[in-house]
């Protein structure tokens, strides 16, 4: 019982907080922290050894990294082969030998201990930058290109860094490592292929066809978490798994519909990741080295953000390098389980581990800080008129989305067609879908009435959302979303009669036509076609 209310309390303290903190548009990662922390400290309650809680933060990260995975497909990963390859490959190496170079030189570490923390300090915070970026929408700027693909390639040298711990622990012999983890890779990413052409798209059609979005909830879960069990099977980390299973996602045409559903299980379990962060830290620990836990924070942070910004700059506009600098300059959370793995392996002693974590913690909450005032900062520096590149998710503008491939919207998008109208069809059922992709319509498989799919399909650059289908309750919710996220857009939607006018008269949707007095009038024009005998 007395865990029950520990629990009950946590979720209303992160609640509690996470209003305030909106309230002065700060994000929910720091409530989340701030929750921990209050828990660990003022509760004496330290739950981060639970190894549930474990689970379900990691989770959250692998979720985050499947619903990244939906907005990158392989081609558009072969687009950022730059940003990834190169920026990525430059930053962890460069940043991890300078690192190394002061452990060894400043601090008097061994050189293998040295080359851990160096690496693992060159790691950035996947979790909260993307979560940021993608709640601001930045995730598509140009900046923000460039710190995914930094962040990419940091989760792939992941592998070599827990291979370097088992050669520097282990009697065993380089060659074979390596070989081993190169035949690993090539054997995950071709099965990863083969159950995405023959298994895992049509497994997803089988759970559409069921009209139940529990069960195709329930079959986009399992994807998740085979892919991420795959990843592990061959020594890869789950989020990688997860990050190419969204990517074989993402050209289908159900991808909206899987990244609306997700969100929200995304957003909660990384709460929870948020929430063992804070509740890391051990306070007492922190104020006694409060000194040096601050010196190292901000030296790491500002000579990560230097490096960063000298290998963008060579290439991008210095703008876009400060930027990407600023938002990868903190410590990432893979950084935390390196140092317990080195800790484990008699790498590292105890009490660099604890003011290692906290500098990492610590740059953490930072972090959003920062990114809330990256624009800003970035206008101090740079007054030059720049007009960053900014990448839409579907590129739709001015055009018709319509809801619904019924009868009505059929004949509507053949009209539009004909008229030259750009327009967009959103249906989420299934056979209905397939006729609308047998007559190469511009068609997606998703809810109307869920945000995140309007919000793909550009709904605040529409010029008009049509509703075809005649349930009253599905039009109020599709008209609610659109004008909750495009207040002043153009509704048009078909009503039996006066009696369901009535009842949808608060939404006040532009034009409602009503079935029986449209139909009236047409009769009434047919009837001056008729002959007397």
């Amino acid at each position: 019982m007395e865990q029950i209310a520990i629990f009950l309390f946590a979720i209303f303290a992160a609640s509690l907080l996470n209003i305030l903190l909106k309230k002065m548009d700060m994000p929910t990662a720091i409530g989340y922290i701030l929750t921990g922390i209050f828990v660990a400290h003022f509760l004496h309650i330290n739950v981060h050894n639970t190894e549930i809680l474990d689970h379900l933060s990691e989770f959250g990260i692998v979720l985050l990294m499947f619903t990244i995975g939906l907005e990158f497909s392989f081609r558009e990963l072969q687009i950022m082969k730059k940003e990834v390859f190169l920026y990525g490959l430059l930053q962890v190496l460069l940043t991890g030998i300078l690192f190394a170079l002061a452990a060894v030189l400043l601090f008097g570490f061994s050189t293998k201990s040295a080359i851990v923390v160096g690496f693992a300090l060159s790691l950035s915070s996947t979790a909260i930058v993307l979560k940021i970026l993608n709640e601001t929408g930045d995730i598509h700027a140009s900046y923000g290109r460039k710190a995914l693909g930094i962040l990419l390639f940091q989760d792939i040298a992941v592998i070599p860094l827990l291979l370097m711990i088992d050669i520097f622990t282990k009697d065993v012999p380089v060659s074979s490592l390596l070989l081993q983890t190169l035949l690993n890779m090539v054997l995950f990413f071709v099965l990863l292929l083969l159950l995405g052409r023959f298994v895992i798209d049509r497994f997803l059609r089988y759970a559409i066809s069921t009209q139940s979005q529990e069960i195709f909830l329930l079959a986009v879960f399992f994807v998740i978490l085979l892919s991420a069990a795959i990843s592990h099977f061959f020594g890869f980390s789950y989020s990688l798994g997860a990050f190419f299973a969204g990517m074989l996602l993402a050209e289908s045409h159900y991808k909206y519909q899987i990244e609306a559903d997700l969100a929200p299980f995304r957003d909660l379990l990384l709460g929870v990741f948020f929430f063992a962060v804070g509740n890391r830290i051990d306070l007492g620990f922190v104020f006694s080295h409060i000194g040096v836990i601050l010196a190292l924070m901000v030296g790491v942070m500002v000579l990560k953000a230097i490096v960063i910004y000298v290998i963008l700059s060579l290439y991008e506009q210095r703008r876009t390098a400060f930027k990407t600098a600023l938002a990868l300059s903190q410590i990432g959370e893979f950084a935390l389980a390196l140092f317990v793995l080195a800790l484990g392996n008699d790498l590292l002693d105890e009490r660099s581990v604890q003011i290692l974590s906290s500098v990492v913690i610590l740059s953490m909450i930072l972090t959003p800080f920062i990114l809330k005032h990256l624009t800003h900062l970035a206008d101090l520096l740079f007054k030059e008129p720049v007009r960053e590149l900014k990448i839409e998710s579907s590129g739709f503008s001015n055009h018709v989305i319509l809801c619904g491939y019924g009868p009505l919207g059929r004949d509507l998008a053949k009209e539009l067609k004909e008229r030259g109208f750009e327009y967009v069809v959103i249906e989420h059922d299934l056979k209905l879908y397939e006729e609308a992709l047998a007559n190469d319509e511009p068609v997606f498989f998703g809810n109307a009435a869920q945000r995140a799919v309007l919000e793909s399909l550009d709904i605040k650059k529409a010029c008009a959302v049509v509703i075809t289908f005649h349930n009253l309750e599905k039009i109020r919710l599709v008209a609610q979303s659109v004008l909750d996220l495009a207040p002043h857009a153009h509704i048009v939607a078909r009503v039996r009669d006066e009696k369901e006018a009535k009842v949808l008269e608060d939404l006040q949707i532009a034009s409602l036509v009503v079935t029986t007095q449209t139909l009236a009038k047409e009769m009434t024009q047919q009837l001056f076609f008729c002959r007397l005998f």
